[in-house]
């Protein structure tokens, strides 16, 4: 039996200039494999990460307080040490009751890479998480992810296990990793070990692999940063005792809210398209490209050579006054390239942050009506996080007044966590999964997310983070798990586009099997 050698975890840095962790796994057969963990927006722990968290209380985001906590625990190291001792511990229940339900990401504090660092989880790795793992055999994920979150780590809330000890980014990135060694043990892709993992195939049957193409999905135009997202969509399908895997639909994200659009009457976040006419994911991915670049041209003539900057996820931010402004351009560049019967529009909504003042506020059920009016007037497919993250009730409504023929996609209200999604099911608070393997920390609980979210009808999507690296397992990841859907950034940033380029070598392997999801990217296959 080949088993782990040895783990070793080092501090690397995401494509915002941000510290992370990577892990390589060493083999008894001499293979070795590597993982990185990738960070969303919000991060840190803390003092800090409170801060962050409570937002809305303009007093705590001034910088003059910052500023206070940051000169006192220079002058009382000790007493800071043990107050974030004493937070380590509570601040898990204590993000429950201020809304943050991700798996905590362990930061170090202190005054080098302004606190962000990870020093901490990277020994927690080399000095906890490896030595345990010495021996055993890394095609059994289920074991050893149930033993670094359970015996390891041991941190509990009411949503399950929060990796408050150890930190979410050492256990994923060492579960990432023993997922790519246990590919490297069965001698298998990546993207064909999630067949044990969903359906508990025997992986030493005969599979016929077929893609279906990505669809290069339109994010909506939202009212921060300006980024172009892509989901993809892969079918897997057991007939005639065979499985078939197809290539997820895209999700490009094209526009993303930019600082300053905060202060003004926007609601959404993100603008994504939905080519969901490409005959395959190459097609997909030429016409999501010749959109971005249409737009580009679109915004550069409108707005001037400065509104074509892009963003963490390689989408445009230009000064847009109001929702639509930013339909309309994503309709003129659609227009542009020649593909308005082949590509529809979709829209990510953000509440993880408010107007300074607060002032820019809206009810649940003018929001609800808002939205059902952009439905009316334009080719929406999908909405993502249309309501702050606690807000159960309007979900509610919103899904079942349009969910039959719009996906509502439950991010920040789901969080990848199987608890949240089992709660979603039975309120029917929305129809998809956002799948961030990093919202909830291990492989495992991310295939079983993905599970409970296909038996009940759900879509589902897989999605890169703004923080990302140059590791492409999400990629495999999406069509291991026939997700449908795929979200990985703009045609724009090499660490966008590793995953892009990944999923085209995945089609070119599959050869002529490939298959195209197209307009059935909500439900490509039958629950499993």
């Amino acid at each position: 039996m080949v088993t782990i050698q040895f783990v070793k975890a080092r501090q690397i840095f995401d494509s915002r200039g941000n510290p992370t962790v990577e892990v390589d796994i060493g083999l008894s057969n001499g293979a070795k494999v590597s993982a990185a963990v990738p960070s969303g927006a919000s991060t840190g722990k803390g003092i800090g990460r409170i801060l962050e968290r409570l937002g809305a209380f303009s007093f705590l985001r001034s910088h003059y307080l910052r500023s206070l906590l940051t000169k006192l625990e220079e002058l009382f190291p000790i007493i800071f040490n043990n107050m974030s001792t004493l937070l380590t511990f509570f601040s898990c229940y204590l993000f429950c009751f201020l809304g943050i339900y991700e798996a905590l990401e362990l930061r170090d504090g202190g005054s080098d890479y302004l606190g962000k660092g990870v020093s901490k989880a990277v020994a927690n790795v080399n000095t906890i998480i490896g030595p345990a793992l010495i021996g055993k055999d890394p095609s059994d994920q289920t074991g050893i992810d149930n033993f670094m979150v359970q015996q390891l780590d041991g941190t509990v809330n009411e949503w399950g296990w929060c990796k408050q000890k150890l930190g979410a980014n050492a256990i994923l990135a060492v579960s990432l990793a023993v997922c790519k060694a246990g590919a490297i043990v069965k001698n298998i892709p990546l993207y064909k070990v999630f067949l044990v993992g969903l359906l508990g195939t025997d992986i030493t049957m005969s599979f016929e692999y077929s893609i279906l193409q990505t669809l290069l999905a339109t994010s909506t135009w939202c009212c921060r940063f300006l980024h172009s997202m892509s989901s993809t969509v892969v079918h897997m399908q057991e007939i005639n005792s065979q499985c078939r895997h197809a290539l997820d639909i895209t999700f490009d994200l094209f526009l993303k809210d930019a600082p300053w659009l905060r202060f003004i009457h926007l609601c959404l976040q993100e603008f994504m398209i939905l080519p969901i006419g490409a005959p395959s994911f190459k097609e997909a991915m030429k016409m999501g490209v010749e959109v971005y670049h249409h737009l580009k041209a679109v915004i550069k003539k409108k707005y001037g050579q400065d509104a074509t900057n892009v963003g963490d996820e390689g989408g445009f931010a230009p000064n847009i006054q109001e929702n639509k402004e930013g339909l309309e351009l994503l309709k003129t560049a659609i227009a542009k390239a020649g593909y308005t019967k082949e590509v529809n529009k979709t829209y990510d909504l953000n509440f993880k942050e408010e107007n300074n003042d607060g002032s820019e506020k809206i009810s649940g059920d003018a929001l609800k009506n808002l939205y059902k009016s952009f439905v009316n007037e334009y080719p929406i497919s999908s909405i993502e996080d249309p309501f702050d993250q606690d807000d159960w009730e309007h979900y509610t409504k919103l899904t079942c007044e349009i969910g039959e023929k719009v996906q509502i996609v439950g991010d920040d209200l789901l969080v990848t966590n199987p608890k949240r999604v089992e709660k979603a099911i039975k309120e029917k608070a929305c129809n998809a999964l956002l799948l961030k393997v990093n919202q909830i920390g291990t492989v495992t609980e991310s295939i079983e997310a993905v599970k409970m979210s296909k038996r009940a009808g759900w879509g589902v999507m897989a999605s890169h983070r703004s923080g990302e690296t140059e590791d492409t397992f999400i990629a495999d990841l999406s069509v291991g798990l026939a997700t449908g859907q795929i979200k990985t950034g703009a045609p724009c940033r090499s660490e966008r586009l590793a995953k892009y380029n990944q999923l085209l070598r995945i089609e070119e392997e599959l050869g002529a099997d490939a298959v195209y999801a197209g307009a059935n990217f909500r439900k490509p296959v039958e629950p499993y």
